[in-house]
């Protein structure tokens, strides 16, 4: 058994091979490490609701002599987190990714997870998966694998339709660009196949991530950076749908004869107006003014690029 230990950013090590795992909301990134660690259901629960509000490195102890004690694995909250808005996880990742690049520390290669039960690639799933493309960019692409998960939940021939999707369709531009794909079968031997992928590669140049780029060496805020021009859009959309879910409730409400419907209805216009107006409030932070967007026409451009996911 390997033992797991928290540690904190400043612990980590130039020579760690550091493995990032992100996804969605309630992917099995927190049950990942729970497996591969031999302590299930330590990290992870067994609902959709974010068990990681934040981001957490965890240093695997092994007894294998040769790896020792530098492989961490890093545990990131999704897009869609249950506690945070989509900005505050932006601005999470952004400061760790940061940090860990002016600390000469850069990530050995990312594991992202998306669950094969998911039956089409909307709303939150998608939305990570437009947000992790901007943020990787295509050089930092070959140090990726795509994990489909939940194959014990799903029969295998609707799994493998799927799977071919993934492959030929969202993913296609990752695999153009050197990621790979595996799945994740919940067993310990599973994790460390897929783990033992990266750790082949490790003592390969680490290509720092696009998000990294355009934060340190090109000096962006992070409005200003793929993933942030990216999520403003996003939120700009999210906004128009509120709208136009808030419009039809009011309707139905107002026409409808039955009370007890009537209340329910005006229930969930609280609901989406509430939902609306914290959408509202992040928008503003990512909103670039005229004269910076014009200036930002003729700044230096970044060697890597974003990755436009469909």
């Amino acid at each position: 058994m390997v033992n797991p230990e928290t540690v904190d950013t400043s612990e980590l090590k130039v020579n760690d091979i550091i493995i990032a795992i992100m996804g969605p909301t309630g992917s099995g990134k927190s049950n990942f490490i729970d497996v591969l660690t031999e302590h299930k259901e330590r990290r992870a629960g067994a609902t959709l609701t974010s068990c990681t509000t934040e981001i957490q490195a965890i240093r695997i102890h092994s007894s294998n002599k040769a790896l020792g004690d530098r492989l961490v694995l890093v545990d990131t909250p999704g897009f869609d987190d249950t506690n945070k808005t989509d900005v505050e996880i932006l601005k999470m990742i952004g400061k760790w990714l940061e940090r860990t690049y002016n600390a000469d520390i850069k990530l050995s290669g990312i594991l992202y997870l998306h669950r094969i039960t998911d039956n089409r690639m909307s709303g939150s799933p998608h939305r990570n998966l437009r947000m992790f493309g901007q943020l990787c960019g295509d050089q930092a692409s070959r140090n990726v694998i795509l994990i489909t998960t939940m194959w014990d939940n799903i029969e295998i021939e609707v799994g493998l339709r799927r799977e071919k999707e993934l492959r030929e369709k969202f993913w296609k531009m990752m695999l153009k660009h050197g990621s790979i794909t595996e799945r994740f079968d919940n067993r310990e031997a599973s994790a460390w196949r897929i783990v033992n992928s990266i750790l082949t590669r490790s003592d390969t140049a680490k290509d720092i991530l696009l998000l990294q780029e355009e934060l340190v060496e090109l000096r962006k805020n992070l409005n200003e950076t793929s993933a942030g021009v990216t999520l403003y859009h996003t939120l700009q959309q999210l906004i128009a749908e509120h709208k136009a879910t808030f419009a039809q409730y009011t309707r139905e409400s107002n026409t409808n004869n039955d009370p007890v419907l009537a209340m329910q209805l005006e229930n969930q216009c609280q609901k989406i107006q509430a939902e609306l107006d914290k959408t509202l409030t992040d928008i503003k932070h990512l909103k670039v003014p005229i004269g910076r967007r014009f200036m930002l026409l003729f700044s230096k451009r970044s060697r890597s690029h974003s990755l436009s996911l469909v």
